[in-house]
């Protein structure tokens, strides 16, 4: 008598089968929150990885030597990846401004400033597209255990009432009410715990992504500004010569 009783409160489908229909309702909302989440976890691990290969490739052709506008060339006029958008972003301004002639100091300084504007808008779009559905992980991380423990707290109201009505306190009475309650934290802990480890991993790599666009702002803001005092030192030479 003991065997069967045992098998039946280790088995998940006889638990849930014979819970209360609001433990049902609890558990059959934390297993959707649960494919949910893990839904998330794999797009994220997804686009993580292929936005750090395709970061690594534009780095590695930056650090071949060849100009910046041959490697923006080559990226087209809209690239998908945000790193080479950056540049053309900035180079096309640049262009843009250079095609009026000359520059003076406070041209120069409106140039710098409106580039850092573009790239700065670029990088808060980018660090907003990367962290969706992260709330999604905060959400289930947070919540699941507690809607297991009402479905517990529940299941154990519901499974006493039922011993004092029957009578009956010895083990094999009280055992399987009381495994049919706990399966519902044990549920919401099972999906809590993957969208916890997973919430904290991707808002790592996401801050860790955000500061590799905020890097390539800073060095393609020098590039420009090198680019200005190389202008402004021709320029002056150019009248010393006349």
């Amino acid at each position: 008598m003991v065997e069967p009783v045992a098998e039946s409160m280790m088995n998940p489908v006889a638990l849930f089968l014979a819970a209360d229909w609001v433990v049902k309702g609890i558990m059959i909302g934390l297993a959707v929150a649960s494919v949910w989440s893990w839904g998330v976890i794999l797009d994220k691990a997804v686009r993580f990885a292929s936005l750090n290969r395709q970061a690594d490739a534009f780095e590695n052709e930056l650090a071949s030597g060849r100009s910046l506008e041959e490697i923006a060339q080559k990226a087209g006029p809209n690239p998908e990846h945000a790193l080479p958008r950056m540049l053309v972003s900035a180079l096309s301004d640049w262009r843009e401004t250079r095609a009026r002639g000359a520059l003076t100091e406070q041209q120069g300084n409106l140039l710098i400033a409106r580039i850092d504007r573009s790239l700065d808008s670029i990088i808060a779009r980018e660090s907003q597209r990367v962290e969706n559905g992260l709330g999604v992980l905060s959400v289930v991380a947070t919540s699941s255990p507690f809607i297991g423990l009402f479905g517990t707290v529940w299941g154990i109201m519901r499974a006493f009432g039922s011993i004092a009505s029957a009578g009956n306190t010895n083990l094999t009475t009280v055992a399987p009410a009381i495994s049919e309650a706990l399966f519902a934290t044990a549920i919401g802990l099972a999906a809590a715990i993957p969208a916890y480890i997973a919430y904290n991993k991707f808002s790592i790599d996401a801050g860790k992504f955000s500061g590799r666009l905020e890097s390539f702002a800073d060095d393609l803001q020098a590039a420009v500004a090198r680019r200005l005092g190389s202008s402004a030192s021709a320029a002056a030479s150019s009248r010393r010569d006349d």
